[in-house]
């Protein structure tokens, strides 16, 4: 699409969201959530009233819409009202709606390796190991550079993460020493630039993208024989709770995560296997002669 073909409000709403420093795949978010908004209305959303908006969560809800996607698409709504076009009023239509709490699928730490020995080529077997060995998000791990290895303190700084914010995350040896086979690797394939991006693209130039990513996890999974219902993501939820079943500390997890809430973190309590193994069962107390038959 051309600089010409965007419509001045939504040239006007991309510069109010560039302004206030909204991430690229924030703003493509609420741009797509607009624009379903306005194929329900059938005009300009400038147009739309409190009434439309109420109307439009209706027929998301009657369509079966998830929780995630309506929150989603009232964000989007109400930045567009409110900050770009200044109407606070149409607001009063719209409402967030409680999302359910799910507990995330965990694999073993058999599993994990058995996942990461059947990830195809040195470079993403490198990357997804920064997941499950450093616990960072797959657009943490893209956006790493070389420079961002700190092999003396043992740590990567990760820039500008999630909330806009920098942090360090843990680099255990072992995975320091896969980082360097795969730069000393990539760098006499010529594909590592000099302070460069630790995982090039296609073009060195540019970063891996999150979606090569996905699908080098995904054939992985396959690979490993896994039919668990999982992710790339669910890597990053193998870390967090792998380190609480070893009894570290859910403050120090909290901090290697960059999680703004204890309460976020504390949910891998629920997960940790060693929590449900340490309780002991009503049924372990009843003798022999009291269990029922086989």
């Amino acid at each position: 699409m051309t600089d010409k073909s965007i419509s001045p409000l939504r040239r006007r709403m991309i510069e109010d969201m560039t302004v206030r420093g909204f991430t690229a795949g924030t703003q493509r978010g609420y741009i797509t959530a607009v624009k379903g908004f306005t194929a329900f209305l059938g005009r300009s959303p400038d147009q739309a009233s409190a009434d439309d908006l109420r109307r439009y969560q209706l027929y998301m809800r009657s369509i079966g819409a998830s929780a995630t996607s309506m929150n989603a698409a009232v964000s989007a709504l109400r930045f567009l009202f409110g900050v770009t076009l200044g109407r606070g009023d149409a607001q009063a239509g719209m409402t967030t709606v409680r999302e359910p709490r799910k507990l995330p699928v965990v694999l073993s730490p058999e599993e994990v390796r058995r996942l990461i020995d059947a990830v195809p080529g040195l470079k993403y077997r490198a990357a997804l190991s920064v997941a499950y060995g450093a616990g960072l998000r797959a657009s943490e791990i893209v956006l790493l550079k070389v420079g961002d290895i700190d092999g003396d303190r043992m740590v990567l700084r990760v820039e500008q993460g999630k909330g806009r914010k920098d942090r360090y995350a843990m680099l255990p040896e072992p995975l320091l020493n896969l980082l360097r086979a795969w730069w000393l690797a990539a760098r006499h394939c010529g594909v590592m630039l000099p302070g460069g991006w630790l995982f090039p693209g296609r073009n060195p130039v540019d970063p891996l993208t999150t979606r090569q990513l996905r699908r080098a996890f995904d054939s992985a999974r396959q690979a490993a024989g896994i039919d668990k219902c999982v992710s790339l993501h669910t890597l990053r939820h193998c870390f967090a709770t792998h380190l609480m079943e070893q009894g570290v500390d859910v403050r120090v997890i909290q901090v290697l995560l960059g999680h703004k809430k204890l309460d976020t973190t504390a949910r891998y309590t629920r997960i940790a296997s060693n929590t449900l193994r340490s309780v002991k069962s009503p049924l372990e107390h009843l003798t022999p002669d009291k269990l029922p038959p086989a």
